[in-house]
């Protein structure tokens, strides 16, 4: 099992991914956020194929065309969660933190 905490910034609106992945690399994800279009999103795709979200085109995967629906904002960072918390429960890579340093000069 893989668990991903992604806080999106401004908007606030947490969110947390559990990726359960079975021998073949189906992925179950579990989603609680206060967003409601991650939820929405979420509800789209209760169970993904692991291999095709890691090693497909970004867009291709079916994270990503759930997001298109139903994610509002483009700079929103928790559909890339998603990815990370498949590709983690896979074991297709290690459980490391991602961070972005946002600042204006």
């Amino acid at each position: 099992m893989a668990k991903v905490h992604v806080s999106p910034g401004v908007c606030g609106l947490e969110t947390t991914i559990l990726a359960v992945a079975d021998d073949d690399q189906a992925v179950t994800l579990t989603v609680e956020s206060a967003c409601p279009y991650i939820l929405a999103m979420a509800a789209a795709i209760p169970e993904v194929d692991g291999y095709k979200e890691v090693f497909g085109k970004l867009g291709d995967g079916e994270i990503y065309k759930a997001a298109h629906a139903h994610c509002r904002h483009p700079a929103c960072p928790v559909p890339a969660g998603f990815v990370k918390a498949v590709e983690v429960a896979c074991g297709l890579a290690l459980p490391r933190d991602v961070k972005m340093t946002i600042t204006k000069e």
